[in-house]
């Protein structure tokens, strides 16, 4: 029984090692692009379901997350499908190791949402520009499996995510300062995936 355990073990030490150097193809540019679309749709939404975002932060917020949720399961959806197909028996690791590597930014993203609107909601206008520099916190810690073009739109989303903080005020809260970004940062991610990415048999979501 030993020594059936050390064999399985080190099977699953080869396993991972493998995952660990081979490119995750789980995202796919399609459904990249579709979240790209969900940002630009909450951007068109938000004046009319929040025409001050200063004085109605919940609405704001509730605006946004209906996006990124949207876009979190879909992007869920895709990779299980696509990892299944591409990755075939090192599936399970691919998508732990994605996982590993993005999770924690959407968690961090959470807390700091948290912690500004119940403790400090004067710096509400903040969370556009923190949102997005913990977005490419993700992207970058993600680079390791992805190509590594994916490094531009890494920047980009820090970059923007930086502007964002120093309007200093609530312009910040504009729909547009959330909308592009994510809508030009999730085209670009696309690009890569599509033309940057593994050959594959197929480019569909």
């Amino acid at each position: 029984m030993t020594d059936l355990r050390r064999a399985l073990g080190d099977i699953h030490a080869i396993r991972k090692q493998v995952a660990d150097r081979t490119e995750f193809r789980g995202y796919g540019p399609v459904a990249v692009t579709c979240t790209g679309l969900f940002a630009v749709i909450a951007a068109i939404a938000q004046p009319y379901l929040v025409p001050d975002p200063s004085h109605m932060p919940v609405r704001y917020l509730a605006v946004w997350f209906a996006a990124a949720t949207l876009s979190l399961v879909l992007s869920a959806i895709t990779v299980y499908t696509r990892s299944r197909r591409m990755h075939s028996g090192l599936s399970d690791e691919m998508i732990r190791m994605a996982a590993q590597q993005f999770v924690p930014s959407v968690g961090a993203g959470l807390l700091v949402t948290l912690v500004l609107v119940f403790a400090v909601p004067q710096g509400v206008w903040m969370l556009p520009g923190l949102w997005q520099v913990i977005f490419s916190l993700g992207v970058f810690a993600s680079c390791r499996s992805l190509p590594k073009t994916m490094f531009a739109p890494a920047c980009l989303y820090l970059g923007t995510g930086v502007a964002a903080m120093a309007l200093g005020d609530a312009r910040a809260l504009s729909p547009w300062v959330m909308g592009v970004p994510f809508a030009l940062g999730q085209m670009l991610i696309a690009t890569v995936l599509r033309f940057d990415g593994a050959v594959e048999e197929d480019v569909d979501a």
